[in-house]
């Protein structure tokens, strides 16, 4: 099956190059993206909107011959579920590492600083002990470059509930499957898409906010093991 992986911020289609031969040795065609605006860290990034990014994913969706699998990490899962939104029919199952797909008017990166047109990456010394665990800085921050400055201020449009019957793994590192379904119990806003999911499954992946990096042997298991559940 194609998989098609969707990067949070700051991060490029490299990013997922050590989860890569895992899932093509099971069989699959991982299909790791680079969004428009992440091209290289002097991008001009001034006229790229969340709809492009969006559009990219979709793209991809509409290259591959059959259905495929929808995998997005942080930022990326609400623009994973916003192609999904676009392309219900051909998605038959979505991954969501570390993140969740948005609701309709959501901005989920709009507590993030911009600097004209970049959403320029947060410094190490910021983040939180747990996003950071198992995490390699070297190798981390060159990864790095900035995302566009407009995923801090344009909402994601949305208008297909039947993405809701999609099957939705959530994949939980530096927080727990137990703390994720206390937020969805608590109604915690940013979380309000998962409880109108039909068919949801909460996986533990204990590491730092980028397993894909940490525990990418471990993450591309998780990835197969949901197209087997789904039915694909």
């Amino acid at each position: 099956m194609d998989i098609v992986l969707v990067p949070g911020l700051w991060l490029d289609a490299s990013s997922w190059d050590l989860v890569v031969p895992h899932l093509t040795t099971a069989g699959h065609t991982p299909r790791p993206l680079t969004l428009p605006g992440l091209e290289s860290a002097e991008t001009d990034r001034s006229g790229v909107h969340v709809a492009d990014q969006v559009a990219a994913v979709v793209a991809a969706i509409d290259s591959s011959s059959g259905p495929v699998t929808l995998v997005g990490h942080s930022m990326g899962c609400a623009v994973a579920g916003a192609a999904l939104d676009a392309r219900v029919d051909k998605v038959a199952a979505v991954v969501y590492v570390g993140g969740w797909p948005a609701e309709p008017g959501m901005i989920p990166a709009k507590n993030f600083p911009s600097d004209g047109a970049d959403l320029p990456p947060v410094p190490w010394e910021e983040f939180d002990e747990a996003d950071v665990r198992d995490l390699d800085r070297a190798t981390f921050e060159a990864l790095l470059r900035p995302s566009p400055a407009s995923l801090t201020s344009e909402p994601f449009e949305l208008g297909d509930e039947r993405r809701y019957s999609v099957p939705a793994v959530f994949v939980c590192p530096e927080y727990t499957a137990a703390d994720l379904q206390e937020w969805v119990a608590d109604g915690t806003e940013s979380v309000a898409a998962i409880p109108k999911h039909k068919e949801v499954t909460y996986i533990d992946l204990p590491t730092g906010h980028w397993p894909q990096l940490t525990k990418p042997t471990e993450l591309a298991a998780i990835i197969d093991q949901s197209i087997g559940r789904s039915g694909a």
